[in-house]
């Protein structure tokens, strides 16, 4: 009689280790099927609309595709080091090839090396990797597929000048300190207001990428500087917890709030009037060329190095 319960509680704990490790549901959906390729998706976090969007774009184009997919994330964007513990651990399962959205455009370096070592394509999705760092090290990727982050950040920049009528204080709620693509929409959007010499940047801090941080880091800027006519956030949910924080204030109207991905509550809030614009990237595009590309180097076919995915100003 042990020998039976020994068993019973080896196969719980296994399917307890299993559900302990984020995406592995989605695996045992798409996966399974004898002599299919298997594609992992690793995105920066599913607690983001962007990346769920990602995620439905990569089903839809998995199973057109017939190949096995596989998605899985950190808890958190800012968790760099558990989404390279993802990486390494689907390198040890001898995936077919691999698309990562980086939490880190240099940090993803040397989990890219390990997949060009086991042979495996590594496709680069929404976030580019660091050129120089991956040059160093002697690493390689298949193909980059995404949007402009500067020319949105240009986007952003210029209709904000446009509305402010050239001049006016303006606040920045950057993402991750040193992450290429909250770098580059920065850039794009400093060089847009720096050709309209009455516009004046008063703030400009890091909120992570999230929410609960727009909203306290924007309150904090607001109190240190109540004349703010305008607010360019480098990402939707980052604007989503200023403007709360703006309500808070009593200044819903006042201050002109612009985020970046065009989120369903972003898109919403542009609706009410509690933003006045945000940039769409269109991530269930991304998902699915990035799949629709693995697929193609799996069967031998050559991709292009980039795949461009446009960019659009909703207001």
């Amino acid at each position: 009689m042990k020998l039976p319960y020994l068993s019973l509680l080896v196969a719980n704990g296994a399917l307890l280790l299993s559900a302990c490790n984020r995406g592995d549901p989605a695996a045992s959906a798409a996966g399974g099927a004898a002599g299919k390729p298997t594609i992992a998706l690793v995105v920066k976090t599913l607690n983001n609309p962007f990346f769920i969007e990602m995620q439905r774009g990569a089903e839809e184009a998995a199973k057109k595709e017939g190949v096995n997919l596989i998605v899985q994330a950190a808890d958190r964007e800012v968790d760099v080091e558990r989404q390279m513990q993802i990486i390494e651990n689907l390198i040890e399962r001898k995936v077919s090839a691999l698309c990562i959205t980086p939490s880190g455009s240099r940090e993803i370096v040397p989990v890219v090396v390990k997949a060009n070592r086991a042979n495996i394509p590594v496709l680069i999705v929404d976030t580019r990797v660091d050129e120089r760092a991956l040059a160093a090290a002697g690493g390689k990727i298949a193909t980059f597929i995404g949007s402009d982050n500067y020319d949105g950040g240009r986007l952003a920049g210029a209709f904000l000048v446009e509305k402010l009528g050239g001049k006016g204080n303006v606040a920045i709620l950057e993402g991750i300190a040193g992450h290429e693509t909250g770098d580059a929409r920065l850039r794009g959007f400093k060089e847009a207001v720096a050709k309209a010499p009455g516009i004046k940047i008063v703030a400009s801090q890091p909120a992570n990428w999230e929410r609960d941080q727009g909203f306290n880091v924007f309150q904090n800027i607001l109190q240190a500087n109540p004349a703010i006519h305008a607010l360019f956030a480098c990402n939707d949910l980052m604007a989503l917890g200023a403007t709360e924080a703006v309500a808070a204030a009593g200044k819903t109207g006042k201050v002109l709030v612009v985020g970046f991905d065009a989120q369903p509550e972003a898109r919403a809030a542009i609706q009410k009037g509690a933003m006045a614009a945000t940039v769409a990237q269109f991530p269930a595009r991304m998902g699915a060329i990035a799949v629709q590309n693995a697929a193609r180097l799996l069967r031998g076919e050559t991709i292009e190095s980039f795949s461009p995915v446009p960019i659009e100003l909703i207001k």
